[in-house]
């Protein structure tokens, strides 16, 4: 009211003519509060600072004349994006032959999908997954801004709950394979053993496969030859590494999914479940200064998680360590890794060779695949470097004969070598449905003469808490072979010991491993018919 009356005041002082052409009511009335226009007015400013952001991101707009645009998309509003986006649809659609609507829906498409994709990110929870790719696109973004549209974003869903899936359910693989031209099968790798858990028309399956290829930076027109790639998922605060390859098959294209173990890197030897005796023997090789710890076994058998495990006994604190590995499957804090890339030519060699004048402590080698790795990292343990490494063979004795197979002289071999641990995984049996094993009275009369107590065997049974599996998670059995004086005299003078390792060194890790898988289940750890499985 104080300010009507000073108007009222400033207006009577003005010439009577000026007065009486304009009034003072509506001079009054005009000054009156309008919540409408007001609020219209708050709505447009907001509404042109929006867009002049997405003037500046916009890919219709180019770099020269974005500070223009912006300048007029400040006072104008969405209407030079509108103008933009109806001339980069005419011009679209004159360049592909395509309808000028069928271009402007594609591209009205792509601005929800932006905006799913934004919304998803700020409401996402922890039970909500992403899949991104390696530089950290997720997968909507990558449908949306690629030259393959996103139609249906049921396939999207279809694709992350297929991933969280596997990952809820402890899956190591992934396997997506044709069963024939019409069906596609989804197995997972759970505790060592695939199982089928559902199965998908084709079309489906291969728009899934598509939107795995694309996230994994692969090329998703090509369907027969072999690509490799590599994507991210995250869950609430946990991230999770895969790593995808694909091949042409019979009746279409075959996927791999890889999930890396992002538990390796906090495990250690205690939880690997050995015995007394076994954990020493490990302890004393990995504290020593120099010497080769060589882990075999087959493919899934553990040996990169009981690697990461010793690499958790070292102090990488006081001591220099570098590991050389393909892939990198876990991160270890205070340790350098190098990650294998055969296209960029960098092999587990030539990364040795690099790391010997890092002046190294601890060498990690992923895996010993040929002479030159293995002589590199052998005389590497023999020059105050502690080496650890992993090779794919089924037992110590296999192991000693295939290095010498390789062409490592028996010298380098003998002097080299500290310590052989030969591993498998067996299963857990499900502590809440397994029950007593029905065991035969001669098999009863069988383990009393080996003085094993049978009374605590159980056999697995299966429940809604296993997947009616009767399994659950998996530890690890080892035969561990130390290296001694006489060992290494035998490996380097010896000729006849390769004859020897072959005929009975085997059979003879086999009958360590048994008998490691037998005091496993006489504690009521895992079953018989699961030692038998793994051991043979």
């Amino acid at each position: 009211m104080q300010i009507v009356d000073a108007i009222h005041t400033l207006w009577s002082g003005l010439p009577d003519p000026l007065q009486a052409e304009f009034g003072t009511a509506s001079i009054v009335t005009e000054l009156r509060f309008n919540p409408v226009w007001l609020t219209a007015l708050m709505v447009w400013l907001y509404l042109c600072l929006y867009f002049v952001q997405r003037v500046q991101f916009s890919p219709l707009v180019p770099k020269p004349y974005k500070a223009i645009v912006n300048l007029i998309t400040l006072f104008a509003g969405p209407i030079p994006l509108f103008l933009l986006l109806i001339v980069d649809s005419a011009k679209k659609s004159f360049q592909s032959g395509d309808s000028f609507f069928e271009v402007l829906t594609r591209h009205v498409e792509d601005m929800i999908a932006n905006i799913r994709s934004r919304s998803t990110g700020a409401e996402e929870d922890d039970s909500a997954i992403r899949l991104l790719d390696s530089s950290g696109r997720s997968i909507d973004e990558i449908y949306s801004h690629g030259r393959m549209k996103r139609e249906d974003s049921r396939i999207l869903d279809m694709t992350e709950q297929l991933i969280a899936d596997a990952l809820d359910r402890r899956a190591s693989d992934i396997l997506i394979d044709p069963k024939d031209e019409s069906t596609y099968a989804i197995r997972l790798r759970i505790d060592g053993v695939l199982r089928v858990i559902k199965e998908l028309k084709a079309d489906t399956c291969k728009a899934v496969v598509n939107s795995i290829k694309a996230v994994s930076s692969m090329d998703i027109s090509e369907k027969r030859r072999p690509q490799d790639g590599a994507f991210m998922a995250k869950k609430g605060g946990a991230t999770s590494s895969f790593r995808v390859a694909s091949a042409g098959v019979l009746s279409g294209e075959k996927l791999s999914i890889r999930v890396l173990n992002k538990d390796a890197s906090i495990f250690t030897v205690a939880d690997l479940g050995l015995s007394a005796k076994q954990y020493s023997s490990i302890e004393e090789a990995v504290a020593k200064p120099s010497g080769m710890i060589l882990i075999c076994g087959p493919t899934g058998s553990g040996k990169t998680t009981t690697m990461y495990a010793m690499l958790n006994e070292i102090d990488r604190f006081t001591r220099n360590v570098i590991t050389v590995e393909d892939p990198i499957e876990a991160v270890l804090e205070e340790a350098s890794q190098i990650e294998i890339n055969p296209k960029a030519d960098i092999t587990f060699a030539k990364a040795l060779r690099s790391i010997l004048r890092q002046d190294p402590d601890v060498i990690c080698v992923g895996e010993i695949r040929d002479e030159e790795t293995a002589e590199i990292a052998l005389r590497a343990s023999q020059t105050g470097h502690l080496v650890l490494a992993t090779i794919h063979c089924d037992s110590n004795a296999a192991a000693l004969v295939r290095l010498l197979d390789l062409g490592v002289s028996p010298l380098l071999l003998s002097s080299g070598l500290s310590l052989l641990v030969s591993q498998r995984l067996l299963r857990r049996l499900c502590d809440r449905c397994k029950r007593a094993a029905d065991l035969t009275s001669g098999l009863v009369e069988e383990f009393k003469k080996k003085h094993i107590d049978a009374s605590n065997m159980f056999e697995a049974v299966g429940c809604r808490h296993c997947d009616d599996t009767g399994y659950s998670g998996r530890m690890a059995i080892c035969d561990i072979m130390v290296v001694t004086d006489e060992l290494k005299l035998d490996i380097a003078n010896d000729e006849m010991l390769v004859k020897h390792l072959r005929s009975d060194g085997a059979r003879k890790d086999r009958f360590n491993l048994r008998k490691e898988g037998l005091r496993k289940a006489a504690v009521g750890a895992t079953s018989l018919t699961e030692v038998k499985r793994v051991t043979g």
